[in-house]
């Protein structure tokens, strides 16, 4: 292994964690627990071959980089045309993550930088175009576990050379930014309140390259383009151990053409909707999202004019005009009748010569526009007939405009008289929601923006809740999909009225959900106060729950080792964030499978925050008369005298953990022979040293032993009896990510055999998922 000056990055060979047998060279960061690729050499010919001891990579006395197998075969080299001959070459790893091949006078003959796989780094030059032709670009990953080409990449377009595209396959997938020949300048982007960001678009002579630089003080920083088409902004969070993403494209309508023709996405609303322009109407009214037609056509040779639409992403399939002023490019757009809409920006500055302007005019329909975002400008689209021309027709239709005026003026009057007292009741319900909403919460803060989203927009989305969009339902209600604004997949939460999940359980998750940002938290993108109705509308999880694949026999096969890990190590952070890293403390108290949602990445997302409490200081525990949650899931102190603690969401946190591993439940002791339950079988099995036994097997062909063992150790450590012995989630996070890292030694639990619950045996104000329980300390046997 080569590792840079400062420590900060190293390359060797390295092995996915789905491809034991498949070995590559390739650039990953040093410093953090995390090993992430940024870099590799040999992504489409790996050496299948188990060891690396076997594989080397040298240099000849050509000045080239050679990576070979056992048996001497070229796997991969570098290409140096100019130093054919030359002998004495060197090569080094920078500490910005650049591998440079050297000449024996120190000239860069070959560097990383110029060949990227999925991820470019602060100071690298990413080209664009090489004398007007688009350079190779990024390719993403083919999954997370697989280094080879995907389907996703992401280059210049080779029809203009102007404009940066996400491609899925040959199709665009998502237009980035159009850009001129010349130096243009992006956005800055802010990171943890310190690190900034600088990005610029260069031309130099024959080159055009985008590159970006962060402050001495930022932590690791890097855009990737990863295997689901999504580029993000990374930066590392040293207290979470994880990347956290500062920006993420595409989101929302980003998608290619999304609104169809001549629609736009507006993204100056809490939900981006697909709308059209004015003097355009929808397609199909009842779905924008498939595009917009004109109100009245074109006629060449009428005096049509042109509308301005500010802040917009211009359209794809332009012609760029050279030379040409603001009016010159507007008369160019005016005299040609078949010109739908022009763009113009002038990039003069101090330090460019040339032609600096860029004049596009459209031919065709306009597909994929967008409003508000970044690299936005004035676009003008052609519309027929000009003001000036429908004021000459004035005296022809006033006199019917004034009679349907008045008309309409008498049936608003009655429409209102009748509607007022229910508009009213609408008002003041959602006035006094709000303001109990925003009043002074448990940690003191007031004036929370909450998204607010009108009923009949959700009742469309979902075709008025109908049978066929519903996901599930539950004690509390109904889970409904939707699609906000023709684009949007929606999950939409309607509590029923006799749900027992009152005000306080949906202030609660508003609230709660609203100060909350994580990547393993589930997004609240609004909700909603219809009457006696209430409505919460989450970001849409592909994947539904993971009790949904882990206790199903037919589907657990999908979550395989490395998915159930990542899923492992996602929770951990997620509750670890809501107990130390947010500007709360926050208890969830109902941790267990069902509320673990799964994207389409497979990625968790912790849900359901209806019985989350908020600890405020210095407090370490409370006591409550309301006993909420699942029982098997919750900890001893808390299901027996009503105490609970952030070490009460470690134990349930342990139960989840060995229901992952074992995919077996904690209330289905009949899976195992001899035991009340899991937590005494895993113990057992941990005592005698078998703890493999408690993998599930559906797992095992690409399970890490190792990992798996590790991880029932600490699931032991979570279920302890006592709460003070047992691990802070910071501390489990730490054991997960440092397999180096020797574990305490776990002292046996108290075992929950669970009962069928009988509701006159139970006593006291408790609510759980199910079920009674009595209590047995169990010998090991």
């Amino acid at each position: 292994m080569l590792v840079s000056e400062g420590g900060d990055f190293a390359l060797g060979f390295f092995s996915p964690t789905d491809s034991r047998k498949k070995l590559y060279v390739g650039i990953w960061y040093h410093n953090i627990p995390e090993r992430t690729v940024v870099w590799v050499a040999n992504r489409d010919s790996p050496i299948t071959t188990p060891s690396s001891a076997i594989a080397k990579l040298a240099i000849t006395n050509n000045s080239e980089l050679v990576l070979s197998d056992s048996q001497g075969r070229s796997i991969w080299k570098t290409t140096n045309n100019t130093t054919r001959g030359l002998a004495g070459a060197f090569a080094v790893i920078l500490d910005t993550g650049n591998f440079v091949l050297r000449s024996p006078n120190g000239t860069d003959i070959w560097q990383s930088f110029d060949h990227p796989t999925d991820t470019i780094l602060p100071t690298m030059r990413f080209i664009l175009s090489y004398k007007a032709q688009p350079a190779a670009g990024l390719f993403a990953w083919k999954d997370p576990h697989d280094p080879s080409t995907g389907e996703f990449s992401c280059s210049m377009d080779p029809t203009s050379n102007l404009q940066l595209i996400i491609w899925k396959g040959t199709l665009p997938y998502y237009r980035l930014l159009v850009v001129n020949e010349i130096s243009v300048s992006g956005d800055t982007y802010q990171s943890n309140g310190t690190s900034v960001l600088y990005e610029t678009i260069i031309s130099t002579g024959d080159e055009l390259y985008y590159m970006y630089t962060d402050s001495p003080d930022s932590p690791y920083m890097r855009f990737s383009l990863d295997y689901t088409g999504k580029m993000s902004l990374l930066s590392w969070n040293s207290t979470t151990s994880s990347w956290a993403a500062i920006a993420e494209l595409p989101t929302d309508c980003d998608l290619y053409a999304s609104c169809g023709p001549f629609g736009y996405c507006d993204r100056t609303v809490v939900v981006p909707i697909c709308r059209c322009p004015d003097g355009f109407e929808p397609l199909d009214s009842r779905n924008v999202s498939r595009g917009c037609q004109r109100k009245k056509a074109l006629i060449c040779g009428k005096e049509d004019y042109f509308m301005a639409m500010p802040n917009m992403k211009v359209p794809d399939k332009f012609f760029r005009v050279r030379n040409r002023s603001f009016d010159q490019c507007a008369d160019e757009c005016t005299r040609n009748c078949s010109c739908m809409a022009y763009a113009y920006a002038n990039l003069h500055n101090a330090d460019t010569t040339g032609d600096a302007s860029r004049c596009l005019v459209w031919t065709e329909d306009l597909i994929d526009m967008k409003k508000a975002g970044l690299f936005v400008e004035n676009l003008y689209i052609r519309l027929a007939q000009s003001p000036v021309q429908k004021r000459s027709n004035l005296p022809k239709i006033l006199f019917p405009v004034i009679a349907c005026l008045i008309l309409l003026a008498f049936g608003a009057l009655v429409w209102k008289c009748k509607s007022r007292d229910k508009k009213q009741k609408e008002i003041v319900q959602k006035r006094i929601m709000l303001e109990y909403l925003s009043s002074t919460d448990e940690a003191g803060e007031k004036n929370i923006e909450f998204p607010f989203i009108r009923f009949e927009d959700i009742a469309t989305s979902t075709d008025n809740f109908s049978d066929c969009n519903m996901l599930g339902q539950g004690g509390f209600g109904k889970v409904y999909k939707g699609m906000l604004g023709g684009i949007k997949e929606v999950a939409v939460k309607r509590l029923s009225k006799g749900s027992g999940q009152g005000t306080e359980e949906f202030r609660n998750e508003v609230v709660l959900i609203a100060k909350l940002q994580h990547k393993n938290l589930v997004k609240l993108i609004g909700c909603c106060i219809h009457e006696d109705e209430k409505l919460l509308v989450y970001e849409f999880m592909p994947n539904k729950s993971l009790d949904y694949f882990l206790f199903d026999s037919s589907r657990k096969s999908v979550l395989q080792w490395p998915t159930r890990f990542k899923i492992i190590q996602g929770v951990a952070r997620g509750i670890l964030y809501l107990h130390q890293d947010s500007r709360l403390t926050i208890i969830h108290r109902d941790l267990k499978a069902s509320n673990i949602l799964l994207d389409k990445e497979m990625s968790p997302k912790i849900s359901d925050f209806g019985m989350a409490r908020i600890f405020c200081g210095d407090r370490l525990q409370a006591n409550t008369n309301r006993v909420v949650g699942t029982y098997g899931y919750m900890s001893p102190e808390y299901a027996m005298q009503d105490v609970f603690s952030v070490k009460s969401d470690t134990y349930s946190f342990g139960v989840l953990m060995l229901e992952i591993v074992s995919g077996l439940k904690i209330s289905s002791p009949h899976h195992i022979i001899n035991f009340p339950n899991l937590i005494a079988y895993a113990w057992n099995l941990w005592k005698d040293g078998k703890m493999e036994d408690l993998v599930d097997s559906t797992v095992m062909e690409n399970c890490s032993v190792e990992e798996a063992s590790r991880c029932i150790h600490i699931g032991l450590l979570c279920v302890q009896d006592n709460p003070n012995c047992r691990p802070l989630m910071s501390e489990v996070v730490f054991m997960l990510e440092n397999n180096a890292t020797p574990l305490p030694t776990p002292k046996q639990p108290i075992y929950f055999a669970i009962r069928d619950y009988e509701p006159e045996r139970a006593g006291g104000n408790r609510e759980s998922s199910i079920n009674d329980m009595s209590l047995s300390a169990l010998e090991g046997r």
